[in-house]
């Protein structure tokens, strides 16, 4: 069985190192596992005034998870958090109330920095985060990826052995999570 997993990137930039690692989970990626990205960047300020009329972004982004199984976050870290945007994508995903876009998808979240704890203390932060919304998380093994110029090419190579071995392993163990998370599909 294929399960198709939303993907967002946490950076609006187009030369994100977050970017690149997301370039690198696809191509490292289980054959079980379709990736497909989740835009956000287009997304406006989510406001409670919206939830009445979603306009068609919000609508897009509903959508969007709606036809996916379960979800991977690639976030740096600004400021021991998350990025706003990415802040206001899950905003955006689980509004109105009663219609939560996230509830009951295994989700797993990774990201890379310079800094050599590798983003992880906006990962924990987005950890919590994804807690509320009822998303199961993948807890083991983390993904704290310290980025050093040339660890990932543009188009997504890992340069690295042992880092390409480990965000192999990391993408196997979050096909495991999503099978063992999601109800058995009649055959």
């Amino acid at each position: 069985m294929t399960y198709r997993v939303g993907y967002f990137v946490g950076s609006l930039s187009k030369v994100s190192i977050n970017r690149k690692l997301a370039k690198a989970l696809v191509r490292l990626s289980p054959a079980d596992l379709e990736l497909v990205e989740i835009p956000t960047g287009e997304l406006p300020l989510y406001n409670h005034d919206f939830d009445a009329n979603y306009p068609a972004e919000g609508t897009a982004l509903k959508t969007a998870l709606a036809g996916v199984d379960a979800l991977l976050f690639v976030t740096p870290e600004y400021n021991r958090s998350i990025p706003g945007v990415l802040k206001n994508a899950i905003d955006w995903a689980s509004r109105p109330w009663g219609t939560n876009s996230l509830t009951g998808k295994p989700a797993a979240v990774i990201g890379a920095s310079i800094g050599g704890i590798g983003a992880s203390i906006g990962q924990q932060h987005l950890k919590q985060i994804l807690q509320f919304t009822d998303s199961p998380l993948m807890g083991q093994p983390e993904g704290y990826i310290t980025f050093t110029e040339g660890l990932i090419t543009d188009d997504g190579e890992v340069t690295n052995e042992g880092t390409a071995e480990f965000l192999t392993f990391y993408m196997k163990s979050f096909l495991e999570h999503i099978e063992k998370n999601l109800p058995k599909q009649a055959a």
